[in-house]
């Protein structure tokens, strides 16, 4: 009995060395927060007061611009900030589109949308969750989907009735969780000034006092971050999806004058300033010779788009995408509202081009940073966080540079 009981206790010792040296691992590890900020344009700071974005980037480190992915859409855009994937890989084609495998819609107002058979890759949050480190999210799109059937420890449905304010201090109380509670990695969203720029338009007084706001909202979570005990372990990482651009209803195309919707086999066309076009088959040729005919567009069939697109194998990308003029808008069902402002254009367009800011200890202060394809920050933060993701399209090598050597 007591050769049992030794042999028993020396197994619950173990257990417990093994509890608390994982729970030590976990609460050494860095902490990062990822702000979203929808449609902040890159030179908003050029445009704008920007205090605290510019304080970070003094303290920090600010990237000339960030590069969104093509199609220069919301879902998208966040998507493969988080999956280090291009949306041919990852799926998620745009915020609106048809998969013809399944015959179903993906739709941002639909039930749709949280069909996690729509959703590739694998979100930072199911990595860390599964090498041990806590994660939460709050409206970040994908992180209230069952991505492989995981969640992040903590998340939120979107409900745009929540003020922003109650997104960061529901941040902020998060940090100040029970060690072995607390998210080591938190995603949060917001949806402006991207809202206000496409009802007024990117150039709009209503516009600049969302920046305005924003730029402040980042001073208060910092400020919140600073005063927390383990504010030194904290990094602030600040970005946006994408810009965006005037429009109106002078600059508009009507698709239909060029291809009559009996000719396409998808149920609708959708997603302007992109669309994306399923011939039925007896009108595939007449579609291909007229799509590079439409003004203000540049028409391709998908599996054959330039390759500095990444784009257009994906079966959703159907067979032909059709691209706006910077600009201009594509009329799919007349009579149809054209806003003040939108995106989703060409990513080499400059109006589409986001912002990088980070500060905290995993980064150089003062530092300027190329550039670059916002598919690398998932690599970034793997970096930061010390832990090992799957292969992705976005390429550590071209963003270390900002680390500090301790963290390379």
């Amino acid at each position: 009995m007591l050769r049992f009981l030794t042999k028993e206790l020396v197994s619950v010792c173990l257990l417990s060395l093994i509890i608390i040296t994982g729970y030590s691992q976990q609460n050494e590890k860095p902490y990062i927060v990822l702000l979203s900020l929808d449609g902040f344009r890159h030179d908003f700071p050029e445009k704008y007061p920007t205090p605290n974005l510019d304080s970070i980037a003094k303290d920090g480190v600010r990237a000339k611009a960030l590069l969104p992915c093509f199609p220069t859409k919301t879902f998208p855009n966040h998507y493969s900030i988080v999956t280090g994937l291009y949306p041919d890989h990852h799926g998620i084609v745009a915020n609106k589109f048809y998969d013809p495998a399944s015959g179903k819609v993906f739709a941002l107002g639909s039930k749709e949308k949280f069909n996690p058979v729509f959703y590739g890759g694998e979100p930072i949050w199911n990595v860390a969750e599964a090498q041990g480190i806590k994660t939460a999210a709050y409206f970040w799109p994908g992180s209230d989907v069952p991505v492989h059937g995981k969640y992040p420890s903590i998340w939120k449905k979107y409900d745009k009735q929540t003020t922003l304010a109650q997104r960061l201090d529901s941040v902020v109380y998060w940090l100040q969780l029970p060690p072995e509670n607390r998210p080591h990695f938190i995603a949060l969203y917001l949806e402006q000034p991207d809202m206000d720029e496409h009802e007024f338009g990117p150039w709009s007084e209503e516009a600049k006092q969302q920046v305005l706001l924003a730029d402040s909202l980042v001073g208060v979570l910092r400020c919140a971050i600073n005063a927390l005990p383990i504010a030194d372990q904290v990094n602030l990482i600040i970005v946006s999806d994408h810009g965006l651009v005037e429009t109106s209803n002078t600059r508009s195309i009507s698709l239909e004058e060029y291809i009559p919707a009996r000719w396409l086999a998808n149920p609708e066309t959708m997603g302007s300033p992109v669309v994306f076009l399923k011939a039925k088959p007896e009108y595939y040729d007449s579609i291909q010779s007229v799509i590079v005919t439409i003004p203000h567009t540049k028409g391709y069939v998908s599996k054959y788009m330039p390759r500095r697109f990444h784009f257009g194998k994906n079966p959703r990308c159907l067979d032909f995408t059709v691209v706006a003029e910077s600009g201009w808008s594509i009329i799919t069902n007349p009579p149809e509202k054209i806003k003040k402002g939108n995106h989703g254009y060409d990513n080499e367009n400059k109006d589409m081009w986001a912002i990088f800011y980070a500060t905290g200890p995993a980064f150089k202060k003062g530092y300027v940073q190329k550039t670059f394809l916002n598919i690398s920050i998932y690599p970034l933060i793997a970096q930061i966080l010390g832990i090992s993701i799957p292969p992705a399209d976005g390429k550590l090598k071209l963003v270390r540079r900002m680390l500090n050597t301790h963290s390379e």
